[in-house]
């Protein structure tokens, strides 16, 4: 009788344990995509306005420290 218990508590967790890797698998793929198309924005950003905000980053800096 206590190995029957045990053997349906067992076949629980692993059902569950296979839904819950299951529920998971399909949003890796868009997670890797958010992430990597986040990554190009700020590349791309970064080399438009990197320049830009240098330059005003030093101007800042002259105005502050009166150099």
């Amino acid at each position: 009788m206590n190995g029957t218990l045990m053997r349906r508590a067992v076949d629980r967790l692993s059902a569950a344990s296979r839904d819950i890797v299951d529920d998971e698998r399909g949003d890796v793929p868009g997670w890797v995509l958010i992430t990597l198309m986040t990554a190009g924005l700020v590349v791309v950003i970064w080399a438009l306005a990197g320049p830009a905000l240098a330059s005003l980053f030093e101007q800042a800096i002259a105005r502050v420290s009166g150099l």
